[in-house]
């Protein structure tokens, strides 16, 4: 444990307070998390000591982030969990697997979700006999797969005896969705109090005031300022560096040995006296006289571990080093690291003592990435890419190393430093294919930067520098570009450009979705159709299994729902069998969105829930379109809004185009339902207008319905022609019931209700087949045929009512109220009463699953899924699990 700093409890009352209930709550059962926000020296660790000696009868856990141990994964929940690792025999076989390769213990590479569920199972074990008190300090340091496993717990333990508390310097990164308390300075009447309390020296009042005035209120800087040397005048530098002046004040009077013998555990985050003191002696280090100089100084502890009193202690030290003093070091401790127990750590401090290119430590450093990418340690192969690369003479190897690591910062989410690597690469002197992998990284970062546009642009140019060299890989870019552009919603100039290359192309060996849409935009969707139908399903690796998500979109310009579902079978499949998060999640989506098209609105629920939980797992966010299309099909008005406005501003920060269209398209059929038709014209209009694949064809009958209920019969006409040509060229019996049914709204002709109804009738979307029902209720009540009227709308209103589809229902209920007759109440889907977790978990455990099983599904303690399984039973007033068999919407 870090020293504490003396008195830097004076002025901390609430933040007291705060901590106290959560650990009373904690011994109650009710787990929670508290991160502590402030500058260094603000007083994070004396609260995190305040709650350590308060938490009686906790069972505590401590963790800190290192500096200079970001990158290596697993590094800190290691840290925390090793008091515990004697619990992992009670674990299942599959989560015990998880953190033995997670803390290196076995080999293989680690899946997040497991070593997440697994941690929270083996803390819940460990809670059984006591509650448990998790410190975590300079979680700003935290490497990255730690930080996403800790975040991951944090946000599961309400149901457990266990709270967490984080230090953090600054706001971002894994933690910022936690209960956070932000810590101040303390006021001029508590930094006189503790200047007065700890000062041993008396200070007059006008050098007192200097010190409250330079220290803005920082306990640290309170008490290390007067050792900076004299009082400069408040400036711009900040307060942390004005506390490292103080330590470094320390060092000059030290005897040289013992300033290296500081370096050297400065160097060493791990703080191991078995490499301190080994190393200290490969530099003829006098090791008793220079670690009794050293701990004089009262900056560091040897004892079992070696501790700096302070994280800006350490940095202080290294900073204050030469050159040669941290090469020295870190050569020292690269010697003396095992390369069979430590590669990665030995080869980082090889690297550090390195002054110029060397080809066998950038070897070294290469496969430490490829180990540090397959553990999941994306930044720390990030760091060991770009510092091989540094390290690279040979000018090819450097430009193949240089783009790993732009590669590897990018799977890391570090945009601008993989924009700043790349932009070190002379482009002028590499061959024409590595020309076209800079513009294809040069793509993928324009795509992943918020607000940047130009990522199809960068596809495009690499296409066209391969065209001649490598045919086949050219159009797989120009593909590239085209799905790219389809996403950010700025496809039709990207199409353009891709027609107007491949005119001058070589022709494709076999089929190819190019030549299809090429066909489609030149020729229409009857010339085109035969073509992409045989694109989408062809060969041994088609495209709905090479690019499952464009598969979908071209899917739905022919109108098909049947592929959709297909896709989706086969990505969660794949996805729960490999456990990549990439894919479950876009199965889950799609999944999702399918289920609201087809009505089953409790399903839909339960696949949002659980990409929800996936997310929430690695620590992204959850996916918006699905919540936007059960939103739309649910049709209530406030909840749709709250959904629409979440996702317009998301796509606005990110440039997600595609994102917009899909509002556009809900908010067209949410107001069509609500009979808002005005801001349904508004909206579907928009939909048709922004020509993105699938959803601008979706938006025609809400376009056609909506014009024809506001007048505007010149428009309904036109959209009608567009609508029919897909449906045709499609041929399935959804694309036809569809255009159908628009088409009488427009001529007003009974047989095309009738033929609507018949192709509905064999489609899985049925709330369309409710709506064509709907549709000719009401045209029937128009033409004063009452009692035919009520048959369809008797029959429109108890499908969209069972589904859940309630303002549509409401639609067909006031037309039934028209006909002079009122509609029967029925009970709503027992899933409106829940919410979408409680929904997956109701459904779960209809089908028998037991709460371990549940949890293991949604991510959760099986003490979480018990709680939620309370709260269901009291919010449908059933007793027992077998039960829920029976509630409409959930069991069989």
């Amino acid at each position: 444990m870090r020293t504490q700093v003396p008195g830097a409890l004076v002025g901390r009352r609430a933040e007291i307070r705060r901590l106290d209930e959560l650990t009373a709550a904690a011994r109650e059962g009710r787990g929670g998390v508290l991160v502590l926000r402030g500058q260094a020296g603000i007083g994070k660790s004396a609260l995190l000591g305040h709650v350590r000696q308060a938490a009686a009868g906790f069972r505590i856990l401590h963790a800190s982030g290192a500096e200079f141990e970001s990158e290596l994964p697993y590094a800190a929940l290691h840290q925390l969990c090793v008091p515990v690792l004697g619990r992992l025999g009670d674990l299942p076989a599959p989560h015990r697997d998880a953190l033995e390769v997670a803390f290196g213990l076995r080999a293989g590479t680690p899946d997040l979700f497991r070593v997440g569920l697994a941690t929270l199972e083996l803390l819940s074990a460990a809670a059984r006999e006591s509650p448990l008190l998790c410190l975590v300090d300079d979680a700003h340091w935290l490497d990255s797969a730690s930080g996403k496993a800790l975040t991951f717990l944090a946000r599961r333990v309400a149901a457990e005896p266990v709270a967490m508390v984080f230090a953090v310097r600054v706001p971002g990164g894994e933690l910022d969705g936690l209960p956070g308390l932000d810590v101040g300075g303390l006021g001029d009447p508590e930094a006189r109090e503790l200047l007065t309390r700890e000062s041993h020296a008396a200070l007059d009042e006008q050098v007192r005031d200097q010190l409250v005035a330079e220290a803005r209120g920082n306990p640290l800087a309170l008490l290390e300022l007067p050792r900076a040397g004299g009082f400069a005048p408040p400036g711009p530098a900040s307060v942390p560096s004005g506390v490292e002046r103080g330590f470094q004040a320390r060092l000059p009077d030290l005897p040289a040995q013992a300033r290296l013998l500081l370096t050297i555990a400065s160097a060493d985050p791990t703080g191991d006296p078995g490499l301190l003191w080994p190393a200290a002696d490969r530099l003829g280090i006098d090791v008793p006289a220079a670690s009794a100089a050293a701990a004089a100084t009262g900056m560091v502890e040897f004892a079992t571990r070696v501790r700096f009193c302070h994280p800006l202690a350490r940095s202080a030290v290294y900073r204050a080093a030469t050159a040669g003093q941290l090469r020295a070091a870190h050569g020292a401790l690269a010697e003396v690291t095992d390369p069979a127990v430590d590669p990665d750590r030995r080869a980082w401090h090889r690297a550090q003592a390195t002054a110029g290119p060397d080809e066998d430590v950038a070897a070294e450093l290469e496969r430490s990435a490829h180990r540090a990418q397959s553990r999941g340690g994306i930044a720390a192969a990030a760091a060991f890419a770009e510092r091989s690369a540094a390290l690279t003479l040979d000018p090819a190897k450097r430009v193949e190393r240089t783009f790993a690591a732009v590669r590897a910062k990018l799977d890391s989410g570090s945009t601008d430093a993989a924009e700043d690597l790349l932009g070190l690469v002379d482009n002028s002197a590499l061959d024409v294919r590595r020309q076209a992998e800079a513009d294809l990284l040069r793509g993928q970062i324009a795509f992943v930067r918020h607000n940047d546009g130009s990522g199809p642009e960068f596809m495009l140019r690499a296409a066209r520098r391969l065209a001649g060299a490598d045919p086949a890989a050219a159009r797989g870019y120009y593909l590239d570009a085209l799905e790219m552009a389809h996403v950010v919603g700025r496809a039709s100039g990207v199409l353009d450009d891709v027609l107007a290359a491949l005119r001058t192309a070589p022709p494709s060996s076999g089929v190819d979705v190019l030549d299809a849409l090429v066909l489609l935009e030149t020729q229409g969707h009857r010339a085109a159709a035969p073509a992409l139908r045989q694109a989408l399903s062809h060969g041994d690796s088609p495209l709905w299994i090479q690019r499952p998500g464009f598969a979908v979109m071209i899917a739905g310009e022919l109108w098909d729902p049947d592929l959709p579902l297909a896709i989706t079978e086969r990505l969660l499949k794949d996805g729960r069998e490999t456990g990549s998060p990439l894919t479950l999640r876009l199965g889950l989506a799609l999944a999702a969105s399918g289920a609201s098209m087809a009505g089953e609105l409790g399903r839909a629920m339960a696949a949002i829930a659980e990409e929800e939980a996936i997310a929430d797992a690695i620590g992204g966010p959850p996916m918006l379109y699905p919540r936007l299309h059960f939103a739309a099909m649910r049709g209530r008005r406030d909840e749709a809004r709250q959904e629409f406005a979440t996702a317009t501003a998301t796509a606005s920060r990110s440039g997600a185009g595609q994102l917009l269209a899909n509002v556009h398209w809900a908010s067209a059929v949410l107001h069509n339902g609500l009979a808002d038709y005005p801001a349904a014209l508004a909206a579907a209009r928009r939909g048709v207008d922004d020509g993105d694949l699938f959803l601008a064809g979706a938006a025609l009958p809400e376009l056609v319905e909506a014009a024809i209920r506001c007048g505007e019969r010149e428009t309904a006409v036109t959209a009608l022609g567009s609508l029919t040509e897909r449906a045709e060229a499609g041929g399935t019996p959804t694309g036809l019931g569809v255009a159908a049914y628009s088409r009488g709204l427009v001529t007003g002709v009974e047989e095309h209700y009738r033929e609507a109804i018949e192709h509905l009738e064999h489609s899985p979307l049925s709330p369309y087949l409710a709506r064509a029902r709907l549709l000719y209720g009401e045209w029937l009540r128009r033409a004063g045929r009452r009692r035919d009227s009520r048959t369809q709308l008797r029959l429109a209103h108890d499908l969209l009512s069972t589904a859940g589809v309630e303002a549509f229902a409401q639609r067909a209920a006031d037309e039934l109220k028209a006909t002079g007759e009122t509609a029967r109440r029925r009970s709503g889907p027992s899933h409106d009463q829940l919410t979408m977790q409680e929904t997956h978990v109701a459904r779960l455990v209809a089908t028998g699953a037991t709460s371990g099983e549940v949890a293991a599904r949604l991510f959760l303690s099986p003490r979480t899924v018990d709680a939620h399984l309370r709260n269901i039973f009291r919010k449908l007033g059933i007793t027992s699990r077998r039960q829920l068999r029976d509630q409409p919407g959930i069991g069989a």
